[in-house]
């Protein structure tokens, strides 16, 4: 009898269908009955000696939210006949309902040996906790996860353990993740937390990778990648995480419709076994990015949501460097301004996700969803923006050189390394905030940084209609060390402010093209950021993960506030 190895997660819904995604111990047939009668079914299939199915399910109505239970060959699997959480439920949105968005990255399932300091309460679990003891009350109409899922690259005594009992770890990466069979190990050491797999059963969620998901500081430069592959484990390394990432994140977060036009799906479900298939697709990625979209779209009735991949799109070449390749960048204008009379489709890639909305393209709120964040404390910004300048060779070779250090060793690879991108993007942002239809909003999602704040940019000679916001939220569940509380808080003060405009004055960086000032934090902890969206108006609602003093978690409220 077939089992039922992790999940299942609610990944894509709207007012009519919505697709659900398991892992199971062997070949079978995956369903998904609703109380409603709403259904669904699909064969599972291979990959690398692992099975699994998303299951599209039709017939939902809009507006409502049914229960369901999962079925492998005709057996029910979920819920288990012990769970002490209340039934799983697929809730589909009504032509008139608000929006509650919650988000955050960077995640250990379970902190590594040697963690950086105290970790605390997990916010999933404890927003888990929080909805499953009030199953009718207010809770995430998705969930969006904005990067470091897993960490590849640092993991659990008992990972470690693991992986040491099954190769040298003297050899190759060490005690890090080496190849597929390991990463699988990384999302059940994650998915199967009790609390965080039942709340992805039964909240949507949209995913996107960070660094972590494949290894630290991946992609910072060209001269990063090039010591990379010359080592002889990199090249398992990228191929597993890519595949494992399209596998276990980047299916759920497509349509059914998207998904039955994908090529790659459909050869991996007709196939006895897709390993080689995804394995090709991979290989493809790594040595072409621009061969292949892990951006996408979603839109939620009138607020549309644009996931992009900041890290696997760029362009390392330090004389054309970029945040993403020309085609990736065409595509987020074209989903931005798609109704307002700009953009033009560009051909399509593997793995493109266009939408194919029914909607006329106008929208109320804008989000753009970037593991990295857009804007960050002044200092920070200038210090990559002199760091790119010495990396081009402003200041010569011999800058250049040291250059290329302080980038990896200070993680400087955020938009604010990549000017012209940082440039573009705020130019795109403002042409999307002005004018007549113009949304009342526009938000830059993001996490990365082990902090949350808000900040809110100004264009010279140019005020947008909607109100714009960068909105970072970090981390879910990591240390927080003294060391990043007090560099994030100077990194915001005015004497620090002072201190980047003279260092990128050595750097002979231009201006940026937007000026913006820190309108809420810096907050320290493991938290949730929640948008809720009505009509044109938006809500802000930072919640942080704490322990009560009889050792109960909960979430208190640190912030509070209209957005529009």
């Amino acid at each position: 009898m077939a089992e039922l190895r992790l999940g299942p997660l609610l990944r894509y819904t709207d007012g009519s269908c919505a697709t659900v995604w398991v892992e199971t111990d062997r070949p079978c047939t995956a369903e998904v009955r609703c109380a409603d009668g709403a259904r669904g079914t699909a064969h599972s299939f291979r990959i690398a000696d692992h099975h699994y199915a998303l299951v599209p399910v039709g017939g939902l109505t809009p507006g409502t939210a049914t229960e369901y239970e999962v079925l492998l060959d005709g057996t029910g699997v979920w819920p288990p006949p012990d769970s002490r959480f209340p039934p799983s439920v697929i809730a589909t949105p009504g032509d008139d309902d608000g929006m509650r968005v919650a988000f955050g990255s960077c995640r250990w399932a379970a902190p590594p040996s040697g963690g950086k300091g105290r970790v605390g309460p997990d916010a999933l679990d404890t927003l888990s906790a929080r909805v499953a003891a009030d199953p009718s009350g207010t809770r995430p109409d998705v969930l969006l996860l904005l990067g470091d899922q897993v960490y590849a690259d640092e993991i659990s005594d008992a990972t470690r353990e693991w992986i040491a009992g099954r190769r040298d770890v003297t050899a190759g990466p060490g005690d890090q993740v080496a190849d597929y069979e390991e990463y699988t190990r990384l999302y059940y050491e994650s998915w199967l937390d009790p609390e965080v797999r039942w709340l992805l059963s039964t909240v949507p969620s949209c995913m996107i990778f960070d660094d972590h998901d494949v290894i630290d500081d991946w992609n910072t430069s060209a001269a990063w990648l090039a010591d990379m592959r010359a080592t002889d484990w990199w090249q398992e390394r990228v191929l597993s995480g890519l595949m494992s990432y399209w596998v276990y994140q980047q299916l759920g977060n497509l349509s059914p419709d998207e998904l039955a036009a994908d090529p790659l799906y459909t050869t991996v479900r007709e196939a006895s076994d897709g390993t080689d298939a995804v394995r090709e697709f991979a290989a493809r990625a790594d040595a072409d990015p621009a061969s292949v979209r892990w951006s996408y779209r979603r839109d939620f009735g009138r607020t549309r949501l644009l996931m992009v991949d900041s890290r696997a799109a760029r362009v390392l070449d330090e004389d054309r460097r970029t945040m993403l390749d020309p085609g990736e960048a065409a595509w987020l204008r074209e989903q931005v301004m798609e109704g307002r009379g700009d953009g033009d489709r560009d051909g399509d890639r593997d793995g493109d996700s266009d939408s194919g909305s029914d909607s006329d393209g106008a929208y109320d709120h804008l989000l753009i969803g970037t593991s990295l964040p857009w804007l960050l404390p002044h200092l920070v910004h200038d210090v990559e923006a002199w760091n790119a300048a010495m990396c081009g060779g402003e200041r010569g070779a011999r800058w250049a050189r040291a250059g290329e250090r302080i980038r990896r060793g200070a993680d400087l690879e955020h938009w604010s390394a990549f000017p012209s991108s940082f440039d573009a993007l705020g130019d795109l942002i403002a042409d999307a905030g002005t004018g007549p239809g113009a949304p009342a909003s526009v938000s830059v999602l993001s996490g990365d940084v082990h902090h949350a704040y808000v900040a809110e940019p100004s264009w010279p000679g140019r005020t947008p209609d909607a109100r714009v916001a960068q909105l970072t939220c970090s981390p879910v569940h990591n240390s927080v060390p003294l060391s990043i509380r007090l560099g994030f808080r100077f990194g915001w003060s005015a004497p620090a402010r002072a201190l980047g405009r003279r260092i990128a004055r050595h750097g002979r960086c231009a201006p940026p093209s937007v000026s913006w000032r820190r309108t809420g934090g810096p907050w320290f902890g493991n938290q949730i950021m929640t948008l809720t969206l009505r009509g044109r108006s938006a809500r802000l609602r930072l919640e942080q993960a704490r322990a009560d003093r009889d050792g109960t978690h909960v979430l208190r409220t640190v912030a509070d506030r209209e957005l529009t």
